[in-house]
């Protein structure tokens, strides 16, 4: 075996633990031993540069032992090294962050205004201007710059109505007036809309392993199950809640029709001696604040039960602090969560099954009616709405007795 070939052996051996600078100092040891020509035999058996080799032999003739050159813990001298990407390219950093928010800081008619912004379509945009970057490193760029991966919060509400604040002390109030008077106070709103058959619901339930329940690819209704239109009615004191699932449409005759359904199979019972019920509705949608139907309904309503109706709506854009949002419907979904809603039968009794450990129980039915859209209301039928419009936010908050 010839020198080279003992070099490279002694090599191999020992490049796993050394660093750059043991490493450089070690082939100049060996260099000096072979004497003349031995940087040339080093660097063919190792493919160490003849640079690195010969800084290794000035070190060692600079500091005089071997000793003084490992205790001291630097490995390249100072400034020594690969220059950074961004170093050598000096506008590499201000169009990395002018693509990254064209808005503020650069060009609003940006190639990547209308892109998603991932890190290899950020790469080959600055690519395409003539900078040599690759994805990986436009990720580490933008850690430095202190970007991250961030998804949309929700935090920006519309425009307060004036008397929002006033109406939401206005309900609390009135409810515990009601419940301090032992009348039903009850919150109601419209559940989002569900498609009835084989269709994928979010969340997980456990399941034999490698065993997942198999449901339809794409979303698109079954004309023969349809929908369910969950309607939800929340007893405030009792905690409990009355679900109305209808196959129709979601109209006020629906809704007012889902509160007379709760009446008469939870409500009466539970209240002695009443003669009012307070309800609390979104300002929106089929209970809302603008429809007649929902007013001539609750007239309907009233007069069949004698009750005196005080109706207080939510301010626009709040209705995520309707009590049943919290109380109610997100119990049903963790109730049903990973469970393909295949018939109705399925859903009702889902629903019907929720419970809580603070106490809610719920009920639910099937409402097989059906509610066509665009009935009106005239003028001539709204004189007939025995309703009391109270001085404060009368449009919010309204009595409808019932008619002699």
């Amino acid at each position: 075996m010839d020198t080279k070939d003992k070099i490279k052996q002694k090599y191999d051996q020992l490049k796993f633990v050394l660093n750059e600078k043991s490493r450089r100092i070690w082939a100049a040891t060996e260099a000096k031993a072979i004497g003349w020509g031995g940087i040339t035999r080093v660097m063919e058996a190792t493919g160490l540069s003849y640079s690195a080799i010969s800084h290794g032999i000035k070190e060692l003739k600079v500091a005089g032992t071997n000793d003084e050159i490992l205790n001291n813990k630097r490995i390249r001298r100072s400034g020594g090294g690969r220059k950074k990407l961004e170093e050598k390219d000096a506008t590499l950093i201000s169009d990395l962050e002018k693509l990254i928010d064209p808005l503020t800081r650069g060009d609003p008619e940006s190639p990547l205004r209308w892109t998603c912004k991932s890190i290899h379509h950020l790469a080959a945009e600055l690519h395409a201007q003539g900078h040599q970057i690759k994805a990986r490193k436009v990720g580490y760029l933008l850690n430095q710059l202190g970007y991250s991966l961030q998804a949309n919060r929700k935090s920006n509400e519309m425009r307060q109505h004036p008397d929002r604040n006033a109406q939401f002390e206005h309900i609390n109030a009135t409810v515990e007036q009601f419940q301090l008077e032992n009348q039903p106070t009850i919150s109601v709103d419209t559940k989002k809309k569900e498609l009835v058959g084989e269709y994928k619901n979010t969340g997980r339930e456990w399941q034999p392993k490698r065993k997942p329940v198999h449901v339809q690819v794409h979303d698109f209704k079954d004309e023969k199950l349809g929908k369910a239109i969950p309607y939800g009615v929340y007893d405030i004191t009792n905690n409990e809640g009355w679900v109305n699932v209808g196959i129709d449409h979601d109209t006020a005759e629906f809704a007012v029709n889902s509160i007379r359904k709760w009446w008469f199979k939870m409500g009466k019972k539970k209240f002695l001696e009443v003669h009012k019920l307070y309800i609390n509705a979104d300002g929106g949608g089929s209970n809302g604040s603008r429809s007649r139907l929902w007013k001539w309904e609750l007239q309907d309503l009233a007069n069949e039960t004698r009750l005196e109706i005080h109706v207080s709506h939510f301010p626009p854009g709040t209705s995520k602090w309707n009590k049943i949002e919290h109380r109610l419907f997100c119990h049903i979904s963790q109730n049903w969560r990973g469970k393909p809603l295949t018939d109705m039968e399925t859903i009702v009794n889902l629903i019907g099954n929720t419970k809580t450990k603070a106490g809610l129980t719920v009920q639910s039915d099937l409402d097989e009616n059906e509610y066509p859209t665009g009935k009106k209301v005239t003028g001539e039928e709204m004189k007939l709405i025995n309703i009391e419009k109270l001085d404060f936010n009368g449009n919010w908050n309204y009595i409808i007795r019932p008619n002699l």
